[in-house]
């Protein structure tokens, strides 16, 4: 099927070049908030989020009053961003040299790290590099106060919850309680996939915001020049052979040709076998015969059935850790694009993984997380001079009428859709929206481009809104997109008012209770200009700008709101996928949300009134069907049933 989002970019070097200080564009907008006790750094994979922390807390130890550098990663692999680095020959004032004995991302038992960590708290060294785990059990042992002119700085901060079962989010409340310490947050995706917050409200305010866009990133590159997002439906295994072909799904996907990272189904979702070892056989049966594996460093060495060229892979799903830790000692050192050709991988190589020649992140089966989905495109999206186009592709299974878990199925597709949907906005560039007054009224201003005015606009009042404005946008469509009656309501069969107006504010509100009517209602105002403006195309005629939004063509001059909520900002790649799959699994689709769409309310009848008027108007005094295939028409008709009987009881408790 064809991408559901695809983007160009400028190449226009910016988020590259260096500054006096070594640092790059990102980096030098994270070090202007160095002064600041929390911190979070909201920036994509290959930004550099860990020579910008390298920076900060370099001048925490020197200027600061701050005594140690905790940093804590997710996994073991990942502390090797945090190696000795040379940063005086770049400008910086020191370089990064901790002891490789804090190194505690190494091979052993936890308790010895957490020993190990504990020594470090005595001594006279400064900077620990150590995993969440590590961090979690050396808590337990501790008085936070003992973290004082300490920075602990999170690497991947969406691991943490406001949940209180969430070990690591207790560790963070305990040490902004009961210590001077500072925090560093670094995060490439500041939502979770279980729909919980990161940090509660109050929490949240009390850190500065750093946030580095996918746009500015990507668009600042020198190599890339494009991003494509697609998904591939099949029907069956994805490693069985199709009957109709003789080729599996899997076979019509991969080419061997991009460097390609392969990413299998978790063993506990409906496309995986079970038998991960199996699946990893498939993989190396559909590219070739196997020559043989490098003893020392764990690469197969593969001959192509295609080409009869020997191909490098590397396989991540061995369970033997000494074979395992030799293969990714390999690719740690790689540095070259002939160094390796595909990598196969099952929970690793997602988070803080750097391949800069990935040119294809190829997963297998659905991903419930959104943020899952964002860190694993980021796999493919670091600039290098072998690639100018990057590619994420999602093998899904389709649903299918005979399977007992088919409910589940078109969920797991849906929720794949509202990814694309959410990645086309993060990839974007981002607009700031002001209020369009009367000519009269209006003084003279110069914006930039992605400066648009709006009329019937509202303004935030609260700095609280405008901060969500400034730098949470995309992390509240996330919200939004998962919300379970946005998805019911995503595929056109609800009125865009309903969606704009109804369902996202009051989403809006649940997710920030604290926020005022006026408030809740500007951020629902910019969250839903920013999706359909993203999703229109600007054109230029002599000098006026129009703006083609659905079926509409205005002057960008004229718009007003009441016009932008008559548009449904997540349509398009729902558009895309009724084209690419088969009539009957559009059939399920919509059985699926027929048995499980939310109640008609007051709220959402009284909206649709006017338009059941018209509706029946243009259709010579004939009522909307409530049986109607149309599923815009079937919602008029359950509207104007719910209006009736409405006005019969309001008519009963009237005497």
């Amino acid at each position: 099927m064809p991408n559901l989002v695809n983007v160009t970019y400028n190449q226009t070097g910016k988020s590259k070049s260096i500054n006096a200080l070594g640092m790059r564009e990102m980096q030098e907008k994270a070090y202007e908030g160095r002064t600041a006790q929390y911190l979070l750094l909201k920036a994509p994979p290959a930004s550099g989020k860990s020579r910008a922390l390298m920076f900060i807390a370099l001048d925490k130890l020197k200027n600061q009053g701050i005594k140690k550098v905790i940093v804590a990663v997710p996994e073991k692999s990942i502390g090797a961003s945090f190696g000795t680095t040379e940063l005086k020959k770049s400008g910086f004032f020191a370089d990064w040299n901790p002891n490789p004995r804090y190194n505690l991302c190494t091979p052993g038992e936890e308790k010895s790290k957490v020993n190990a960590f504990l020594n470090f708290l005595r001594s006279d060294e400064q900077i620990l590099v150590c995993t969440h785990a590590t961090l979690r059990f050396a808590f337990d042992g501790l008085d936070a106060k003992q973290l004082d002119d300490t920075l602990v700085a999170i690497d991947e901060f969406h691991h943490v919850s406001a949940e209180g079962d969430n070990i690591l989010g207790q560790v963070l409340k305990s040490i902004m309680a009961n210590s001077n310490a500072h925090i560093v947050a670094m995060t490439g995706s500041y939502f979770r996939g279980d729909n919980i917050p990161v940090l509660m409200p109050e929490d949240e305010a009390k850190f500065t915001k750093v946030t580095y866009t996918y746009y500015q990133q990507l668009n600042g590159y020198e190599f890339l020049k494009s991003l494509g997002i697609g998904y591939h439906f099949y029907t069956g295994k994805y490693f069985k052979k199709n009957l109709e072909t003789g080729i599996s799904a899997l076979a019509e996907i991969l080419d061997e040709n991009q460097k390609t990272i392969i990413h299998i189904p978790n063993v506990n979702s409906a496309e995986s076998s079970r038998l991960k070892h199996d699946e990893v056989d498939h993989i190396i049966e559909v590219l070739g015969t196997i020559e043989y594996q490098d003893e020392n460093t764990g690469v197969i060495h593969i001959k192509s059935r295609k080409t009869n060229k020997i191909l490098k892979v590397a396989d991540l799903v061995q369970d033997n850790p000494k074979s395992r830790d030799k293969i990714t000692t390999y690719l740690r050192e790689v540095n070259s694009a002939d160094d390796i050709d595909i990598i196969i991988a099952l929970g690793m190589a997602k988070e803080g993984f750097d391949w800069p020649y990935c040119q294809h992140a190829l997963t297998i089966g659905y991903r419930g997380s959104l943020t899952e989905i964002i860190q694993i495109i980021g796999r493919a999206t670091r600039d290098s001079n072998n690639k100018s186009h990057a590619q994420f592709t999602n093998l899904i299974a389709q649903p299918d009428a005979q399977d007992e878990e088919v409910k589940l199925s078109v969920n797991n597709m849906l929720k794949a859709v509202t990814a694309s949907l959410l990645m086309e906005q993060v990839l974007a560039p981002n607009f700031k929206f002001k209020l369009k007054k009367d000519d009269e009224e209006e003084e003279y201003e110069e914006d930039d481009d992605n400066t648009i005015k709006i009329r019937g606009f509202k303004l935030p009042t609260s700095q609280r809104a405008k901060d969500i404005i400034e730098t949470d946008l995309n992390d509240l469509k996330a919200k939004i997109l998962q919300d379970p009656k946005m998805l019911k309501a995503l595929p056109g069969n609800v009125e865009p008012e309903v969606i704009n107006t109804i369902l996202i504010p009051k989403i809006i509100r649940e997710i920030y209770p604290d926020l005022s009517d006026n408030d809740i209602e500007s951020v629902r105002q910019h969250v839903v200009a920013d999706s359909v403006i993203k999703n229109s195309t600007i054109e230029e005629q002599g000098d006026k700008k129009f703006i083609r939004m659905a079926g509409s063509f205005v002057n960008i001059d004229d718009i007003h709101i009441d016009l932008i909520d008559q548009i449904n900002p997540f349509q398009k790649a729902f558009e895309i996928l009724s084209k690419s799959v088969t009539t009957q699994v559009l059939k399920l689709i919509d059985e699926h949300i027929q048995s499980t769409k939310f109640e008609m309310t007051e709220e959402e009848a009284i909206l649709l009134w006017p338009k059941i008027k018209e509706w029946v108007k243009k259709n010579n005094g004939e009522q909307p069907n409530i049986h109607a295939f149309d599923q815009k028409e079937k919602r008029m008709a359950e509207a104007l049933v719910f209006l009736r009987e409405l006005k019969r009881k309001k008519a009963l408790a009237n005497g």
